[in-house]
């Protein structure tokens, strides 16, 4: 469960728990807005008629899978969106609202670590300290994790744009059977001795840090 990252000992950090937890709506939610946002621009009315074109992030947070992810730390977002309706090539267009997403989460990551660096100077209270920090780290995780080229991820969709037409048409069918592909490489595979999120959670926190004091 997530509450084993915010432990010292026998105490729990608090602050550090709500702080991750506010970091995640805002990632989550501006995440999927930019998905909503791409594919409206590009012609489809999907995101506009499930209300999903607003900055307000609270349409944009799908209730079940952030309560999974306050608890266990695994979670899921969803915007609906229509690649036969957009303009241009559906595969590619799909491509271009898949990179949006993580496109956001780089974006957030480096308006927290601007905002560190430019606070820093002075004397930033501890929790404003974490929480900013929280903001980079999750953010890069977020980005990193979702351009994974997995069904259902991000990455698989920007895979399948970037294809040729005859090589993206034999991937495809892995789409349907999805969440079984991602189980495997995420719960079966460490056992194996490949851990792939360990190594992604590691390389999140790497780009973070170099974000916040490397330069």
């Amino acid at each position: 469960m997530i509450f084993r990252l915010f432990m010292t000992g026998t105490s729990f950090d608090i602050s550090g728990y709500l702080s991750y937890l506010m970091v995640a709506f805002l990632a989550f939610a501006y995440h999927e807005c930019a998905h909503a946002f791409v594919a409206d621009w590009l012609g489809d009315p999907t995101p506009r008629a499930h209300g999903r074109i607003t900055l307000n992030p609270f349409p944009h947070i799908d209730p079940t899978g952030f309560i999974l992810l306050a608890i266990f730390g695994f979670g899921w977002a969803y915007t609906p969106v229509n690649p036969n309706l957009m303009r241009g090539n559906p595969r590619q267009s799909h491509a271009i609202v898949s990179v949006a997403g993580p496109l956001a989460n780089l974006v957030m990551a480096l308006l927290f670590a601007v905002v560190y660096r430019v606070w820093g100077v002075f004397n930033m209270p501890a929790w404003v300290a974490q929480f900013i920090t929280t903001g980079v780290w999750l953010n890069c995780l977020l980005m990193f994790f979702n351009l994974l080229p997995v069904p259902p991820l991000d990455g698989f969709s920007i895979l399948i744009g970037v294809l040729p037409a005859e090589m993206a048409y034999q991937l495809l069918p892995l789409r349907q059977y999805g969440m079984y592909v991602f189980l495997f490489i995420f719960l079966l595979l460490p056992y194996m001795g490949i851990d792939m999120f360990g190594w992604i959670f590691g390389y999140s926190r790497q780009v973070a840090w170099w974000l916040l004091v490397g330069l």
